[in-house]
């Protein structure tokens, strides 16, 4: 092993056979679903992420936090690391930007090139979130490339999670929204098209298509196609394909559940879902969504190969490279010109 493999966590190094083994797709790819931290805030860190990243093919990472914490009830023996290891709740923990910030700083310039850091750290449904937002370009300039995965209905999180329920309609959002628009900045959403007792219609949808409707012309990206554990809803493909339609900068992410249980059953694709992939080709984008398990990237992205075979050559690059590189590739800049008009002072070096 190299002098960086022997640093791995004990848990990498378990599982570094396997990975020789399945590395990756043989397509390489923009993994635009990363979360570098796990419901306790913890991270192997981002020089793990990238040695990872080389060994499941992926060029480059959307990443982000986690906007919760697990809390440690003094009634549990064990320490509950996932959010479903206990019935106990989560909060929101703030300085899970601080982590993603601080860890993209220890690289060098090659290699935060590699790196799109989101914003994830605040309460949807607190007015003042979107003041955090701000702090965060401020205090970290030419760091952030966007929004996200800001956490709504998510059933047995949202459940777990104290405080109001979040909501895509939320006033909150409104001002968040706002400011993306105004810089350009892409916004990872998880909003549950329904809830887990009601499978005959998108309960949820009016939500999501309220603030679509407000929004225009947000950069809005769906994670998951609105599906969660056990939340189902007729004519899955129909509604994105509405979606796409009635939005025009609307997008999706491939990513979870989504693609095991309706794109791509049992490891067979959906012809339905590659004609839609055809059709709408600019608008969709896949990921891992590892919870600071890095060392699965390359065994979870592996499972995309299926579906990125039977797509034309000219989709399976805007998929897998394409359309992330052009949604959060050139956020930075955009930020960094409107805030040197803002904050003139703060993009110089001490």
């Amino acid at each position: 092993m190299s002098d960086f493999t022997n640093e791995l966590t004990e848990e990498s190094r378990r599982d570094i056979g396997v990975l020789s083994r399945l590395s990756g797709s043989k397509y390489p790819m923009i993994d635009a679903h990363v979360h570098a931290v796990d419901f306790t805030q913890k991270t192997p860190g981002f020089k793990e992420l990238l040695y990872y990243m080389d060994e499941a093919n992926i060029k480059k990472s959307v990443v982000f936090g986690l906007p919760v914490m697990k809390r440690w009830a003094e009634t549990e023996r064990e320490a509950p690391v996932y959010y479903l290891d206990d019935d106990t709740d989560c909060y929101y923990y703030s300085f899970t930007d601080g982590i993603i910030a601080e860890e993209y700083k220890k690289l060098s310039p090659a290699e935060q090139e590699r790196i799109y850091p989101l914003i994830c750290g605040f309460n949807p449904t607190d007015r003042y979130a979107v003041e955090h937002i701000k702090r965060m370009y401020e205090f970290y300039p030419g760091v952030f490339r966007g929004i996200g995965e800001i956490l709504l209905r998510h059933d047995d999180l949202t459940l777990l999670t104290e405080g109001e329920i979040p909501r895509m309609n939320n006033a909150a959002l409104y001002p968040i929204l706002e400011f993306a628009v105004e810089y350009d900045l892409p916004v990872m959403v998880h909003s549950n098209v329904s809830t887990t007792w009601v499978a005959d219609h998108p309960k949820y949808l009016g939500e999501l298509e309220t603030m679509l409707s407000e929004f225009p012309r947000a950069k809005i990206v769906f994670c998951h196609c609105g599906m969660s554990r056990r939340v189902y809803a007729p004519f899955y493909k129909k509604m994105v394909k509405h979606l796409f339609f009635q939005y025009p900068d609307f997008l999706v992410d491939f990513s979870w559940i989504i693609f095991d249980e309706i794109i791509c059953k049992d490891g067979v694709p959906s012809p339905e879902w590659i004609e839609l992939t055809e059709q709408f080709a600019h608008r969709i984008m896949i990921g891992s969504d590892v919870i600071g398990n890095f060392h699965k990237m390359g065994v979870i992205n592996h499972r995309y190969e299926v579906f990125l075979d039977r797509l034309t050559p000219e989709t399976r690059h805007l998929v897998t490279i394409g359309n992330a590189e052009r949604i959060f590739g050139g956020t930075r800049n955009r930020v960094e010109n409107k805030q040197k008009k803002v904050y003139p002072n703060i993009f110089e070096t001490p």
